[in-house]
């Protein structure tokens, strides 16, 4: 693999175009001493390369994953190509780019766009590619509230008028491993609205815990290695 990155969009997709380059240059970027089994943290494995898979030579796993497994691509069934030539495009865009333009330029549907960008935007957000996994903390909390239920000394401490009378739901995932929190406004506590982002932090496969909140039965985080 050529060690000069592309400059333009025209040399991503000509770099990137070889699938077998895009695995490389991605494994890279995740696996700096070499691929790490996502199920067990293994570091011994054989490459199918036909398949542009890995396999764990632990006998107790045995899995084969990909690179994309456990990051931002996984549960997608677009190419590796297309995300890297959208991730070049995106940082590139001084002025923001929408799904349409990106869509008509990498060859995506709107639909398929819109999900791109919203993955990579989200990358940008938290600094990486990857996803929480193994075992991983969910909970909900409110920020703000009504200052006519506060402590007259909590009051005249805190706030000034009538104060805040709303409050903000804030979800956060914690992996227990790292220690790592992201969190984000939600507009509710509904499943609509927790469900997709713990699936979009979480990888498949982990073990999620809450506070035994009705959406506790949604996570739905089957474990898809491939």
């Amino acid at each position: 693999m050529s060690k000069r990155l592309p400059r333009t969009l025209l040399e991503a997709t000509r770099h990137f175009a070889d699938l077998d380059v895009a695995t490389e240059y991605v494994a890279k970027l995740r696996w700096a001493d070499g691929p790490v089994c996502p199920g067990c943290g293994g570091t011994e494995h054989s490459y199918l390369t036909t398949r542009r898979l890995w396999k764990c030579k632990n006998k107790e796993c045995r899995k084969q994953f990909s690179v994309k497994v456990g990051t931002i691509f996984e549960d997608s069934a677009i190419p590796l190509d297309k995300w890297l030539c959208s991730i070049w495009l995106i940082a590139n865009s001084k002025n923001g780019i929408s799904s349409h333009e990106l869509g008509r330029s990498i060859g995506l549907t709107q639909k398929s766009a819109w999900f791109v960008l919203h993955r990579i935007r989200l990358a940008m957000e938290t600094g990486s590619f990857e996803q929480f996994g193994g075992v991983v903390e969910v909970d909900e909390t409110f920020v703000g509230g009504k200052a006519v239920n506060m402590h007259k000394e909590a009051h005249d401490r805190k706030i000034h008028g009538k104060g805040t009378r709303d409050k903000t739901t804030v979800v956060g995932v914690r992996e227990r491993s790292v220690g790592q929190v992201r969190a984000a406004v939600v507009p509710d506590r509904s499943i609509a609205s927790l469900v997709p982002f713990v699936r979009e932090h979480v990888r498949s496969g982990s073990t999620v815990h809450s506070d035994m909140h009705v959406a506790d039965d949604h996570w739905n985080l089957p474990r898809d290695d491939h």
